[in-house]
């Protein structure tokens, strides 16, 4: 029997209850499979402030290099909103990223049947929707230096470097057509290259890259006009990849898109290290109250599954009980509407592992 080693990584908010979900799927899938998870759990977070002083105490990052894969359930709420920026959780996830060097950001962005009415496009536009951007996770703006607010001459002026060098491009480029490759063989670069220099070099090491994949379709559009495309014919889109801060700004947009923020999953991978977590914050609003959507959650053990483990049918099985459960009119409050089923976490999850025992035949 295979085992892995998982590091669970609960956090704050609906952190805790949203993993336990993924966790009740994840023993389905190991007994259907005859796979093993071992879970261990550390602080991130609100939570490891609290206890530990700092969102990321080395136990926990010690506990993570010693896994095979990282779950995470989410971080934050406006109890750390007033401690100095360097000690909020938020922090934790950034750290986390740099120490692991998790440098691909993975964001699906799919439009389900039974929510397209959801997406704020007109069905006929959106519907069929199903893309991935990969963002570079561990470099580009949000980290260069030099960068800081400063003053000459009695007048502020502030600074933040771009900077990415060759290798940092190709790594995730590299990921990008190994990504696109095994799905329906088009990749999106997206840059600045008609002003910035850093992504004249993308385009000169994306171009390097292409000669590797012959079989994927590439494609090249300007940060701006991507913006508008993924609103005008999202449908085209299989692959993106994309630097840091354009990834940030256009993976959100892709959720807006197809409707559904809150069921988004997303992995954070580099070559040794990867970390899966859902899209959404902590909500601590509705902590506790067992009505969180824990879909999210679910389909980030799914994408676990798949990147850290080859188990891709196990995907697949995940994915389409998901997609059953939603045909059949079960929804948590935060995607409910009039005429469907309204059901809280533990629930829906039922139903997700009801079509899972129903579907397993299909995926074995």
């Amino acid at each position: 029997m295979k085992k892995y080693k998982i590091a669970l990584l609960k956090g704050d908010g609906i952190g805790p209850e949203i993993t336990e979900q993924a966790l009740r799927v994840l023993g389905k899938i190991g007994e259907i499979y005859g796979v093993q998870f071992e879970y261990r759990e550390g602080l991130i977070g609100g939570i490891a402030i609290d206890e530990m002083g700092t969102p990321l105490p080395d136990e926990t990052l010690e506990l993570c290099r010693d896994s095979d894969a990282i779950l995470l359930g989410a971080v934050g709420g406006p109890k750390w909103d007033n401690l100095p920026t360097d000690k909020r959780p938020e922090k934790g996830l950034l750290k986390i990223r740099k120490e692991l060097d998790l440098y691909a950001n993975l964001r699906p962005a799919k439009v389900w049947d039974a929510l397209v009415a959801a997406s704020p496009l007109k069905e006929d536009v959106v519907k069929g929707t199903d893309m991935l951007v990969i963002r570079e996770l561990t470099s580009g703006i949000y980290y260069g230096e030099p960068r800081g607010i400063f003053e000459e001459g009695g007048k502020r002026y502030a600074v933040n470097t771009m900077k990415y060098t060759e290798e940092e491009i190709r790594r995730v480029v590299r990921k990008g057509f190994e990504i696109a490759k095994k799905r329906r063989r088009k990749l999106t670069s997206v840059d600045k290259a008609n002003v910035l220099e850093v992504s004249a070099l993308w385009r000169q090491v994306v171009e390097e890259e292409k000669k590797n994949f012959p079989d994927v379709e590439l494609e090249y559009l300007y940060v701006d006009n991507c913006a508008m495309q993924l609103v005008r014919r999202p449908t085209t889109f299989d692959v993106i990849v994309t630097g840091n801060i354009f990834g940030d700004i256009l993976s959100d947009e892709a959720g807006v898109v197809v409707g559904s923020l809150g069921m988004l999953p997303s992995a954070s991978i580099g070559d040794k290290y990867a970390l899966y977590e859902p899209v959404h914050g902590s909500a601590p609003d509705i902590a506790g109250k067992g009505i969180a959507n824990p879909i999210a959650t679910i389909l980030s053990a799914a994408m676990m599954l798949k990147y850290s483990f080859g188990m891709d049918k196990a995907y697949d099985l995940i994915e389409k009980s998901v997609e059953e459960t939603l045909n059949q009119g079960y929804r948590t409050p935060d995607i409910w509407s009039e005429g469907l089923i309204k059901v809280g976490t533990k629930e829906i999850t039922d139903k997700i592992l009801e079509n899972i025992e129903r579907f397993k035949g299909e995926y074995v």
